[in-house]
């Protein structure tokens, strides 16, 4: 049988690593959309338009090491607003959402529009200042030539553009469980999704 849990947010407010945590937890397979849109954002880099680049999405695109840039970032938020590269990922993402044995999918319009039937909905989110000092962290540790402000100013206007778009627009689904992460240690955080998804009634390994 199926069980899919939705996991939605904005950049760095940690849903990546309760996604990978509650899926391990359970035993489902896990996927991390953003890397769609940031893969196809990688190759708008190269020249290629962005709607050819996600009717071409290969699997092995999502393997890049260079697709955690902030550079890639930007660019993944500005495809993702255009309809036409969104729909092009949406059957890849809705039938991993149905795979046998379970899935975790996390990104901005899980809940709401590629799976809105998830058993588990879930937001999770943080203040602008501790998701922009988490991402500065991330990114000074690979030696990213940045600044606290020149984080949090691409942040702000990430979650800006992901709001505003008219295509699927970043938004918790009404009926999901919002977790705030502002002041919850990874483990606390990961401790009260998993607490939300084991009160759904998964089956181990669905």
């Amino acid at each position: 049988m199926s069980f899919t849990i939705a996991i939605d947010g904005p950049a760095a407010a940690g849903k990546g690593t309760i996604s990978k945590a509650v899926a391990a937890h359970f035993g489902f397979a896990h996927l991390d959309t953003g890397l769609l849109y940031r893969a196809v954002g990688a190759k708008t880099l190269t020249g290629l338009p962005a709607i050819e680049a996600a009717r071409g999405l290969m699997a092995e695109d999502l393997e890049n090491d260079a697709l955690r840039t902030a550079e890639v970032a930007q660019a993944a938020s500005k495809v993702a607003a255009i309809p036409e590269v969104r729909a092009a990922l949406v059957d890849f993402q809705r039938a991993f959402a149905r795979r046998a044995g379970g899935a975790v999918l996390d990104g901005r319009d899980i809940g709401t529009v590629i799976c809105p039937e998830a058993q588990v909905k879930l937001f999770v989110t943080a203040s602008d200042a501790v998701r922009a000092d988490r991402r500065f962290a991330e990114l000074a540790a690979k030696g990213a030539d940045v600044t606290p402000e020149g984080v949090l100013q691409d942040l702000q206007e990430r979650d800006a553009r992901d709001s505003q778009r008219a295509a699927a627009p970043l938004t918790a689904a009404e009926d999901a469980v919002l977790i705030d992460t502002t002041d919850l240690s990874i483990s606390a955080a990961v401790e009260r999704a998993v607490a939300i998804v084991q009160k759904a009634g998964p089956p181990k390994g669905a």
